[in-house]
């Protein structure tokens, strides 16, 4: 399953002007010399912090290790969180989306999280189109609200909910029933239950409305599914959120996970719940003329359910009902698809990416990954666009992911990655090569220290196959990651030590992303002698990536990106 191709680009007279500043220049030193390899380690951090807790510092990885050997001509860590990749604080950790937007456009673009802060903190999400699409249901009809109930700052945070909450009611909202989906990934795992208890206060506290939880579930059990990897996780949210239908049925919320976790499930996987009233009926079902927010500003989690609200001829499950309602996203999670139509904060304007940049001067490219990531090396590397710049120029390949819980399966679809990315390699056919191995970062959020660890040798060896292949056809090549996660397994203090468990033995597990760099390195055969890092971009981030691999390819980048890495010395 690929991405739907776009027609090939055909310029018309007034689009002369956007090429001409997109062509590129030959560059003074580096030869036009393919194939350049551009390998991506998803979650792979250079974590100041070395210990055993870090899988990426205690992994076999003599690959790697030979890459930092060769010291800061050739090695080095840039920025991947906070506003290096458009987040709003050196707090906010980066992500794979907001990544792959950076290593694709090479330019430093405000993100979803600081989108729907500058809209709430200005108002004009409640003067915009897509409130004034929702407002006719405050007064008479429901607004169900689904989110994750997290301030991770990934996909959500609790005070945008709060705001969103705030606004309606100030905007006449008479009924409000929110729909929450745990994390325990981008935050601490257990701490759903303070957040509901949170929550519930909050909807407790908004006078004239009838506020309530209505469903839920955890985010790897409801709901947030990718890349329609797993349609049975979405019915389920469809069941409880829409229908009121789910196996567990409570009274009160924050009894509903006491009850739900009394096993000792992470808050990822808490089963779906309902809330029903004393006589057992759901609070909380979607009916005709209501109102129903997608309230993530991440898109990769949503767009399952969304299509199931938009979409009249929908049938990749069985939704049993499709209520009439007035849906809306917090953001437009896929621009050419216009999913959802209707959104809450306009998208970021993403334009001439190194995608559209190589597709307009001739030059072909190969992507590839696994389902868990193809769309970032794809859609994200593209400015959020599904599809092709020019189809005849670019070739994208996705692997089948497994669909089961990746420390079961650490190894996933790494090798068959390898395969693939050497063949075109060998094939002389692109300019570039990319590629994105999913395992650091898909097997870190598990949890599982050793699944984690064996993640990373296995890619390791898997970086070791393509760069030896490089070597041998003469070629160059740039590694690096989109942000931190395998490289700390562990709840730390502010000090750096490890958390424990009760037991006062056992490590409390980290699932979430770090605020760790990432590494970049460069190297190959047909790389001339003279040309290395800079030594005067101390605070460089991804953006400033793109610029180098297109110097690699042969060519100055745009002036509009963020500066190149290296230089002629």
């Amino acid at each position: 399953r690929g991405p739907s191709p776009r027609s090939t680009r055909v310029l018309s007279q007034s689009t002369f002007a956007r090429q001409a500043s997109m062509d590129l220049k030959p560059h003074p030193v580096i030869p036009q010399k393919k194939p350049v390899l551009v390998c991506i380690l998803d979650g792979w951090g250079e974590n100041p912090i070395k210990d055993e807790y870090n899988a990426c510092h205690s992994s076999k990885s003599p690959t790697m290790d030979a890459l930092a050997a060769k010291g800061p001509d050739y090695y080095r860590s840039v920025l991947a969180h906070g506003p290096a990749v458009g987040l709003p604080t050196d707090q906010d950790m980066g992500n794979s989306e907001v990544g792959h937007n950076a290593l694709g456009a090479g330019k430093i673009i405000a993100q979803g999280a600081s989108l729907v802060d500058i809209a709430i903190e200005k108002k004009s999400i409640f003067n915009d189109a897509g409130w004034q699409y929702i407002k006719p249901a405050f007064a008479a009809n429901t607004l169900h609200i689904i989110t994750l109930l997290s301030s991770g700052g990934v996909h959500s945070r609790y005070d945008q909910l709060k705001g969103i909450m705030d606004g309606a009611v100030a905007d006449g909202c008479k009924k409000l029933r929110v729909h929450v989906l745990t994390d325990g990934r981008d935050v601490p795992d257990n701490s759903c239950h303070e957040y509901m208890a949170t929550l519930v206060a909050d909807l407790a506290k908004l006078e004239g409305c009838d506020a309530k939880v209505a469903s839920g579930g955890g985010r790897m059990k409801v709901t947030m599914d990718r890349y329609e990897a797993d349609w049975p996780m979405v019915e389920r949210g469809w069941k409880a959120h829409v229908l009121g239908d789910a196996p567990n049925k409570f009274t009160d919320p924050v009894e509903a996970l006491k009850k739900l976790k009394e096993g000792g499930d992470s808050d990822q996987y808490v089963e779906p719940f309902v809330i029903v009233d004393e006589a057992g009926k759901a609070v909380g079902t979607v009916e005709d003329n209501d109102a129903v927010v997608i309230a993530n500003f991440r898109a990769d989690r949503v767009v399952e359910i969304s299509k199931a609200f938009e979409y009249a001829d929908f049938n990749s499950f069985d939704r049993v009902r499709f209520p009439k309602v007035k849906f809306a996203g917090l953001m437009q999670y896929d621009g050419d698809l216009k999913l959802p139509a209707n959104y809450l904060v306009p998208p970021p304007l993403i334009e001439r990416t190194s995608g559209e940049v190589l597709a307009a001067n001739g030059l072909k490219t190969f992507a590839c990954s696994e389902t868990q990531k193809f769309g970032h090396v794809t859609f994200f590397w593209n400015g959020n666009r599904s599809g092709y710049f020019n189809e005849e120029l670019e070739t994208y390949v996705e692997i089948p992911s497994d669909n089961v819980p990746f420390n079961q399966a650490p190894l996933m679809k790494a090798r068959e990655i390898t395969a693939a990315g050497k063949e075109a390699l060998k094939s002389g056919k692109y300019d570039v090569v990319r590629v994105n191995y999913a395992n650091p970062d898909m097997v870190g959020h598990t949890g599982d220290l050793a699944a984690t660890i064996a993640a990373c040798e296995e890619c390791d060896q898997c970086v070791k196959e393509l760069l030896d292949l490089v070597d041998e056809l003469g070629g160059m090549y740039l590694v690096t990651a989109d942000h931190g996660n395998a490289d700390d397994m562990v709840q730390r203090n502010k000090k750096g030590g490890v958390l424990m468990a009760e037991d006062g033995t056992t490590p409390l597990s980290l699932t979430s992303h770090t605020l760790a760099p990432v590494p970049v390195a460069i190297g190959g055969p047909a790389l001339p002698p003279n040309i290395k890092f800079r030594d005067d971009l101390p605070k460089a981030g991804l953006a400033n990536v793109t610029a180098t691999y297109i110097n690699l390819m042969g060519y100055e980048a745009p002036a509009e990106m963020e500066p190149s890495l290296i230089c002629a010395k």
